[in-house]
């Protein structure tokens, strides 16, 4: 069992948007089911931030905004592999909000990621080419954080991401697995992610195990 410090602890909610739920754009297989668990743990922690994917209506990542490219093709941007994703978390939209099932009373802040249309954010902290610091790192470590419990949507991506980051960043990094969906582009991604995270020594947990 994992025992919380409500002063040293954060939860981190990642991108728990419409767009990434049933019937949103970029819809992620079960990423509803993470709700109620996710409601529940929120009870346990006093330390509570969220990200927000909020992009621009040109963002580079879409493959509407590449002529002759479909969805799932990769191109080069700004020097870096990108996978084109549907058009998803536009600013203002739908989409980019937080599922209206999702307790949120209790944040302290919400981050928002992918704001530059050249470059996209996956991670919570940096943008993909690490130029673009979302503030979340300063954040954590003014307000005491020393472990970082992350939850939220996309396993294989966004929050794989965000937890190798915090723990580059110092960090203690748990990743609770049944909070967590993956979008699994291809088969095992999910297990693929969980892997890497593992080989960089995040803590892998599920919220039966946090008291």
């Amino acid at each position: 069992m994992v025992q919380i410090d409500q002063a040293k602890d954060v939860l981190l909610l990642v991108d728990i948007q419409n767009d990434f739920l049933p019937g949103g754009s970029l819809a992620v297989k079960e990423g509803d089911q993470i709700i109620p668990i996710v409601n529940k743990l929120q009870s346990k922690f006093q330390k509570i931030v969220a990200t927000q994917d909020f992009h621009p209506p040109g963002h580079k990542s879409f493959a509407a905004n590449h002529e002759g490219k479909k969805i799932g093709e990769m191109i080069q941007l700004d020097g870096l592999d990108q996978v084109l994703w549907p058009t998803h978390c536009v600013q203002g939209s739908f989409g980019s909000e937080f599922s209206d099932q999702l307790e949120q009373k209790n944040w302290l802040k919400i981050f928002r990621k992918g704001l530059n249309e050249n470059v996209d954010s996956y991670s919570g902290f940096f943008d993909n080419a690490r130029r673009g610091d979302t503030g979340l790192n300063t954040y954590l470590k003014e307000i005491g954080v020393q472990r970082v419990f992350v939850v939220g949507l996309a396993l294989d991506y966004c929050v794989k991401f965000t937890a190798l980051d915090s723990i580059d960043l110092g960090f203690d990094t748990f990743l609770i697995t049944d909070g967590s969906r993956a979008v699994n582009l291809n088969k095992n991604d999910d297990q693929l992610a969980i892997e890497k995270m593992v080989a960089k020594g995040i803590n892998i947990i599920t919220s039966q195990e946090i008291e």
